[in-house]
């Protein structure tokens, strides 16, 4: 840790230098290089201060002198001791792609108006976690569904180690309630696929070619007054090669959708090359642990019984309104410590 202090201090050195603004590019860089490097000091600073208080006090407490000062210190080293696994997750995200924003996409399975309404919820869960995280969420493409939820819905979110974070809950969620779109109340099991990719920077080169792109245009449905019902300003751009497709129309210009689609497009394809990379990375280790994409990860049981359980890490909870108000957290950290 003392090492990446020292680094800070010579990073903020070259932010005071009279010339630092003469190349925007590159003083940007050095900038989010100064935010990464505090992203870890900052908190170690604080976890290191608040410890050694606790650490001084407790010894000189008399409990049953003074039980609500000693209740008090032992609180903050709970708090100290929740803020410490934090950091060791945080250890566990050193990937090249970890530390990047990253797309959420979110698409409805089979099963109708049922199947949509349960996107539309994870799409809500997801949201509330972001919001938690204090990221920034935009949503950049949604289609709505027949009857009520959504067919799909693409989010960014902005924040630190967005895609870390993200990246487990890659896969088929898998929901079991009463539904209440059937009149006679009996029980569903829905799906829906979650996506997730990194956002990589402009200096990353991704090699696509024009030939090998098919742009489709389209009105843009949603909020966005008279505009979106006037011009096919949503943007859908396939890969040929590979069959990719992503979509855009959360901008009022075509321009600049097809800018955006472009951009999450060369993100799938990079993280497609490094995930490549690193499955042969593991075959040739003789990894034998099986994370497909395509596979069911977790299921959220809402009768005759409340259960949010993991089928990777066998993680479960009982309280699944806080897992929909996206305290998802502990699922996280569970598939981190196991597959990290």
């Amino acid at each position: 840790m003392a090492n990446k202090e020292r680094q800070v201090l010579e990073l903020e050195a070259k932010m005071e230098a009279p010339d630092f603004w003469d190349d925007n590019a590159s003083a940007q860089k050095v900038i989010n290089q100064c935010n990464d490097l505090k992203a870890w000091t900052v908190p170690y600073k604080e976890l290191r201060g608040r410890f050694d208080n606790v650490r001084e006090l407790l010894p000189e407490v008399d409990e049953s002198a003074d039980p609500e000062f000693y209740a008090q210190l032992v609180a903050e080293l709970s708090i100290v001791d929740k803020m410490l696994s934090e950091q060791e997750v945080r250890r566990m995200l050193s990937g090249e792609l970890d530390n990047k924003n990253c797309f959420l996409s979110i698409n409805a399975g089979a099963g109708g108006t049922e199947a949509c309404d349960w996107a539309l919820m994870l799409g809500r869960m997801y949201q509330r976690f972001a919001a938690r995280k204090n990221w920034k969420v935009e949503t950049l493409d949604i289609v709505d569904g027949d009857v009520a939820g959504i067919k799909s819905i693409t989010l960014k979110f902005t924040g630190p180690y967005a895609y870390g974070y993200c990246k487990s809950e890659r896969g088929v969620h898998r929901l079991v309630r009463i539904s209440p779109f059937d009149s006679n109340a009996r029980r569903h099991t829905s799906f829906a696929s979650v996506d997730v990719t990194p956002e990589i920077d402009d200096d990353i080169q991704v090699d696509i070619k024009p030939d090998q792109i098919r742009v489709d245009t389209y009105r843009a449905s949603g909020a966005g007054g008279q505009h979106v019902n006037k011009t096919d300003s949503a943007v859908r751009m396939t890969h040929l090669p590979t069959g990719i497709v992503v979509s855009c129309q959360s901008e009022r210009s075509q321009i600049q959708n097809r800018e955006t689609c472009l951009k999450m497009l060369r993100a799938k394809l990079y993280e497609k090359e490094i995930m490549e990379r690193e499955n042969q990375l593991k075959e040739i280790a003789g990894e034998k642990k099986d994370i497909a994409w395509g596979s069911q990860i977790r299921n959220y049981v809402f009768q005759p019984y409340t259960l949010v359980k993991d089928t990777r890490t066998k993680y479960e909870v009982g309280n699944i309104h806080a897992v929909m108000d996206g305290e998802i957290d502990d699922f996280i950290n569970a598939y981190l410590k196991e597959f990290g």
